[in-house]
């Protein structure tokens, strides 16, 4: 999908490579301010939020630019988690898995036998982007209808159908490929194991015990108040606008309900997404076994390009999938992107330093055809190496 935000996974490739092992620098306001000043008018970026931990302890939080004409944008503000929400389902399914209600090898056929290949998908298939199920977000039944109508309520059984109907991008558990739909699949999966609704299992065993008090999900577009507001130009190209056009419309408020499985729709603010990212790389919630399966590289050396699945790669030392998390090199991370905003998160445990950022886009973040990336990648990729030079490398391509 043209600019989709939920591309972020993939663009959090721009983060890996080989780990380098030096230690956290001691943050300097003065270096912070530089870096994202500068990542802001290298990415086109309009409005940035950036909170740096170290030890476990808040050491930078600043807001940067305009959240809207004549209103700064603050700390407080939120914005969408985007698959910050991948990462909390993930951690249910191995606290559900902790308490022996199901196990990572249970099949999906236990609970929705009626969709293709159920009975040799895995729930660890879903959590792990290897079940081969197509990304319904990137199928013309979803885009064109996306960009035509962005306020459209969709229903996770839409979003499913659109998956499940297209081709499978190779047989389950013998590749990888990142997809929405195993996401969505996987939600309702739990909801069933939970016997309660998706949102308030998430609230009662990850958002409440990882002391989360700023995210919670809607079955609206709503966004709690104070409101990071985001700009896009993406639907140029669908509604014919020439690019000697001005355009650059509001997306704050356009319909999320296509981004996930309901229930797993949310909006969080800074402060909680650091929160969240340290409570995942320590364990918080886990035995020591379903925290090793979520963090710890099990996918180098799998997966391979394909021809006709643009998702399929290998997995390396530098960048891997867990359970619900993107591995790079020593950094666990995350990264969320809606209409015109995008964000990263990441920790780094052996230097005790976590970073988050969130970021929305300027006129000129966009080409021509209203294409832009994720400036928020940019901006923490900066940050962790002047912060913990040689943690991250060059970026492969």
């Amino acid at each position: 999908m043209r600019n989709s935000p939920l591309l972020a996974a993939l663009f959090l490739l721009s983060l890996a490579g080989q780990s380098g092992s030096a230690a956290a620098a001691t943050p300097s306001a003065a270096t912070i301010d530089a870096v994202v000043r500068k990542g802001m008018a290298e990415n086109h970026l309009r409005a940035v939020i950036v909170q740096v931990r170290s030890n476990g302890k808040t050491v930078y939080s600043r807001a940067f630019g305009p959240s809207m004409t004549g209103v700064p944008a603050t700390t407080e503000m939120h914005f969408r988690n985007g698959a910050l929400a991948f990462t909390y389902m993930a951690t249910l399914l191995l606290e559900f898995v902790d308490q022996k209600k199901v196990t990572l090898d249970t099949k999906l056929s236990t609970y929705f036998p009626d969709l293709p290949y159920a009975n040799r998908v895995t729930l660890r298939n879903l959590a792990q982007m290897t079940s081969g199920y197509a990304d319904y977000v990137y199928q013309p039944e979803l885009t064109e209808a996306l960009y035509r109508d962005p306020f459209r309520q969709w229903t996770p059984q839409e979003l499913i159908e659109i998956g499940v109907s297209k081709p499978m991008q190779f047989a389950p558990g013998t590749n990888w490929g990142y997809s929405h739909t195993n996401y969505v699949i996987l939600g309702l999966v739990l909801a069933k194991v939970a016997h309660m609704p998706l949102a308030d299992a998430l609230h009662r065993y990850v958002l409440a015990p990882m002391g989360l008090t700023q995210t919670s999900a809607s079955t609206t577009p709503e966004i709690p108040q104070p409101v990071l507001h985001s700009f896009t130009s993406e639907r140029r190209e669908v509604l014919g606008i020439k690019p000697a056009v001005p355009f650059f419309e509001e997306g704050t408020y356009w319909n999320p309900s296509w981004t996930t499985v309901e229930g797993a729709v949310q909006t969080t603010d800074i402060s909680d997404l650091n929160t969240s990212i340290e409570a995942v790389a320590s364990g918080k919630l886990l035995s020591k076994t379903s925290s090793a399966a979520q963090i710890k590289p099990s996918l180098i050396g799998f997966g391979r390009t394909k021809k006709g699945c643009a998702a399929c790669r290998p997995n390396s030392a530098a960048f891997n999938y867990g359970l619900g998390v993107i591995i790079a090199g020593r950094w666990i991370t995350q990264t969320l992107g809606f209409a015109g905003a995008s964000g990263a998160v990441g920790t780094l445990p052996t230097a005790k330093l976590t970073i988050a950022i969130e970021a929305t886009n300027g006129p000129g973040a966009y080409d021509a055809q209203g294409n832009a990336g994720l400036g928020a990648t940019a901006v923490f990729r900066s940050l962790a190496n002047a912060l913990a030079p040689g943690s991250l490398p060059p970026a492969p391509f």
